[in-house]
């Protein structure tokens, strides 16, 4: 039983599908007290407050999340558990990507994911973009509260997705991207909120209070 005054964790499910090291995330979200778990197979959704998407990495990992985890996460959707997605994670949350051009993805944001390019205003720019760069807010919603416009976060990809009503900041390199969006209780950040410093942790602590 909870003790008086105090809210029980959340209990967030972190979906391993082999796209990249999740004990970064994991640390991250135990540090904020939530009740962290990883599923073996879709049906142990049915006990989370939250999901998580993670992975770094080729668009084509994201093949291993067949139909069984789609419907298992859109049920989720449907409960009105809160949904986010990290890096390849926020990417799997559109349309399709140009990495993997025949493979589908949640569908739940409209548009396709694309390389950046390696030119911008006139100069070079290295790809992938790997280091940290400033958060251009764009709109305020629950995902950046507490967040200060600019603050730098770090990011490690080679494509991005696309400038839509959905996205919620935008950082430039090669491009203009979106860097995070959300709708209602979905949301995606493009960098790595678990190695982003107290900005990432914020970010973090703002999808915790979504399933609240």
């Amino acid at each position: 039983m909870a003790q008086a005054g105090r809210r029980p964790p959340v209990k967030v499910a972190l979906i391993d599908y082999r796209a990249g090291n999740l004990t970064s995330v994991e640390k991250a979200f135990a540090a904020l007290g939530a009740d962290l778990f990883i599923p073996a197979a879709p049906p142990e959704l049915e006990r989370a407050d939250a999901i998580v998407v993670p992975g770094v990495g080729h668009f084509a990992a994201t093949g291993a999340l067949g139909d069984a985890w789609v419907r298992a996460i859109r049920a989720s959707l449907e409960r009105e558990r809160p949904l986010l997605g990290i890096c390849l994670g926020m990417q799997w949350l559109y349309e399709r990507s140009d990495e993997s051009p025949d493979l589908p993805g949640l569908g739940i944001f409209r548009g396709r994911c694309a390389r950046l390019p390696s030119e911008w205003n006139r100069a070079s720019v290295k790809i992938p973009h790997v280091g940290w760069n400033s958060l251009d807010i764009r709109r305020r919603d629950s995902i950046v509260d507490q967040v200060a416009a600019g603050s730098q976060v770090y990011f490690t990809h080679s494509f991005a997705a696309p400038i839509t009503p959905d996205t919620v900041a935008v950082t430039e390199h090669g491009r203009e991207f979106a860097a995070v969006v959300q709708r209602g209780r979905i949301a995606g950040v493009q960098f790595h909120p678990e190695k982003s410093g107290e900005v990432g942790l914020q970010v973090l602590r703002n999808f915790l209070e979504l399933a609240r």
